[in-house]
């Protein structure tokens, strides 16, 4: 058997995973099992098309401690309150100040 090594790891939020897979389903034609499972999945689940833009902005915002894969989790749940944001990183390492949680929930709305 071959032996696969991984190069990077890279977080993706759920709309970068539906583009990544429309990508590779252009360029291989037909996506295999589990491919299609996911691919079914977020076309039920993923409406917003502005994951890009708010990733893009929520690295703008340079907040410290942030790291892209909270951001990705940030996107995918989209909190509506800081204390849904609260509730989104509570399972990391990571705290942040009111005012910067503050700061989130208001590039996610505007």
């Amino acid at each position: 058997m071959a032996s696969i090594e991984v190069l990077s790891e890279t977080p993706l939020s759920v709309v970068e995973m539906k583009e990544e897979l429309d990508r590779i389903k252009k360029r291989d034609k037909e996506l295999n099992f589990r491919a299609q499972k996911t691919e079914e999945y977020l076309q039920a689940f993923v409406e917003s098309k502005k994951g890009l833009e708010l990733k893009k902005k929520l690295i703008a915002l340079e907040i410290p401690r942030l790291r892209e894969q909270h951001i990705c989790k940030i996107i995918d749940i989209m909190p509506i309150t800081p204390a849904d944001v609260k509730a989104v990183l509570q399972g990391y390492t990571v705290t942040l100040s009111t005012e910067n949680i503050k700061k989130i929930v208001d590039t996610l709305h505007q």
